[in-house]
């Protein structure tokens, strides 16, 4: 699905940082309105304050979509952001990961042959025709397509909710299968009223994911066992402390979190969400729970402001962090000598499998 080039010149890795910075801004202005630099809200500062838009990962995979004549895309993310891009982009739009090893492990918790493996297994409980899959936009093209295929769609952190109404209301679905982030997928489906009992948790390394049939039979949400490894971090007792130091502090956590973690916080939700709550809640200080850059970003943009990660400790999104100037400076380079490096590219029936479980999403909200 992509297009593997050669490694970085390693010279890139040597250069000072003024050098990069020159360097990256002489290429940009070379490259022009040609291309268009995205960057995750998570992405290191060295690399966003180039990234001409800031944002989740879907909606700047729309933003790129939205421009007419783009030849380039260089989508500072991870590597499914830079697929769903490519997905809704022109044939003409090439687009670019800087370094191909930013990947997501939350992501790689589920892959095309567990997913089909678990389908199959489930089909030998219960009426298939009844199960609806949902794959959250943390995943793989194939996994989109596999969704697409089987008139599933693809959710964000932002409209999870939406969705799983929309799957038991509208498609009168038994049961969803949800993957692969379980958090998201127990949040959401707490608020609407289904209990534990009704989310058995699917192990892909087991047998029947681990469950009996009856308990595949009982149940309403199917949630795979994947989860992500810096939201992971954060704990209730992180938020008991914060708030004895703060007791008139709000503490807003990403619904990646646990759900205890979410049901302890004032409120929580996706990037977008955690952006607003701060600019609605005027001066009040707020610990936050999710990746470390964007807290970081955060409290520079209310410097009076006592803005905190709830976790001191947390290390940044490491696969995003593979994101750096040297890469940057590197691809940016070579594209403007018409070398395109590190291009993501996601075959045509694969990309039109994918576009249906978008295009569901975007329908439903």
């Amino acid at each position: 699905m992509l297009t593997i080039s050669q490694r970085m010149n390693p010279a890139y890795s040597d250069m000072s940082d003024s050098e990069l910075e020159e360097r990256i801004g002489a290429a940009k202005a070379a490259l022009g309105d040609r291309a268009l630099l995205l960057g995750h809200h998570y992405q290191r500062e060295e690399v966003m304050r180039w990234c001409d838009v800031s944002g989740d990962s879907f909606g700047l995979s729309q933003i790129a979509a939205s421009k007419k004549g783009l030849e380039l895309v260089v989508f500072c993310g991870v590597h499914f952001m830079a697929e769903s891009a490519d997905i809704l982009t022109g044939d003409e739009t090439k687009v670019i990961l800087p370094d191909l090893a930013a990947g997501c492990s939350m992501a790689d918790m589920a892959d095309i042959e567990q997913v089909t493996r678990a389908w199959e297994d489930i089909s030998e409980v219960t009426d298939i025709e009844r199960v609806l899959p949902i794959t959250y936009m943390n995943s793989s093209a194939d996994l989109k397509a596999f969704v697409g295929e089987r008139g599933g769609v693809v959710c964000t952190s932002s409209n999870a909710r939406a969705v799983l109404e929309w799957a038991f209301d509208v498609r009168q679905a038994e049961r969803v299968l949800f993957f692969p982030d379980q958090h998201l997928g127990r949040n959401t489906a707490r608020g609407m009223g289904i209990t534990e009992e009704e989310m058995p948790v699917w192990d892909p390394a087991q047998a029947l994911g681990g469950l009996s049939k009856a308990s595949v039979e009982d149940s309403r949400v199917l949630l795979w066992k994947g989860h992500c490894s810096v939201h992971q971090r954060f704990s209730v007792s992180q938020i008991e402390r914060w708030r004895a130091a703060n007791p008139k502090g709000l503490v807003v956590v990403h619904p990646e979190c646990s759900a205890e973690v979410v049901e302890a916080a004032d409120a929580s939700g996706s990037t977008d969400f955690i952006i607003k709550y701060l600019e609605e809640n005027g001066e009040a200080s707020v610990a936050i729970g999710t990746e470390i850059n964007l807290v970081a970003r955060l409290a520079r943009r209310w410097p009076g402001r006592l803005i905190e990660c709830l976790d001191d400790a947390v290390c940044p999104c490491v696969t995003m962090s593979r994101i750096d100037a040297p890469h940057l400076a590197w691809v940016l380079e070579e594209a403007v000598m018409g070398r395109i490096r590190n291009q993501i590219r996601v075959e045509a029936a694969t990309a039109a499998k994918a576009k249906l479980a978008l295009d569901r999403m975007l329908a439903i909200c």
